[in-house]
């Protein structure tokens, strides 16, 4: 196994905990489901911005190692969401109306991340070891590798997963 291969592993895992989540999800009639959209007080996050963030943070990240468009932008998924945030936004310092605007059924939700995921699996299949020591960010103290960017996006896309989890776990066990 090689550093690719870890970083697949790795990468993998965050569809099955997305798809996780969203499972049962699914609203009649194509209409959002209460329980995407519920906060457990005014100031948390709720199940559908926990998964469209993480979403788009792995969406923008790779991207920018990559040297590609977003796929949120280049496939047409910023149009397909609607949502009254500029296109750039990943959702990083939202405030509470900003986390409420955030509104999309778990179908969106999922393909959106899956077709995330396809071009993040795309990008990974195509390194070798040496590709990860390439500098990606010299503005920190050490600078920033692409494999050290990588596994933070890891990190935080299971962080995020394992919170929306979580939240749905509250929801459910509260009947709301």
């Amino acid at each position: 196994m090689n550093s690719s291969d870890v970083l697949l592993d790795a990468f993998g895992r965050v569809p099955e905990l997305v798809h996780g989540v969203l499972d049962g999800l699914d609203g009649a009639d194509g209409a959002v489901d209460a329980r995407l959209t519920a906060r457990l007080d005014p100031e948390a996050n709720s199940v559908a911005w926990l998964v469209w963030h993480l979403t788009r943070v792995q969406d923008d990240h790779v991207a920018d190692v990559a040297g590609t468009e977003q796929v949120w932008t280049a496939a047409g998924w910023a149009d397909r969401f609607g949502l009254p945030l500029d296109p750039s936004d990943t959702g990083y310092g939202h405030n509470p109306d900003q986390v409420a605007a955030v509104r999309a059924d778990a179908g969106l939700l999922r393909a959106y991340h899956d077709a995330v995921h396809a071009e993040t699996v795309r990008f990974v299949r195509s390194l070798d070891d040496a590709d990860l020591e390439r500098v990606v960010d010299a503005q920190w103290d050490p600078p920033v590798t692409l494999g050290v960017r990588l596994v933070s996006v890891v990190g935080e896309c299971h962080q995020h997963a394992a919170q929306a989890a979580y939240v749905r776990g509250v929801l459910e066990r509260t009947g709301r």
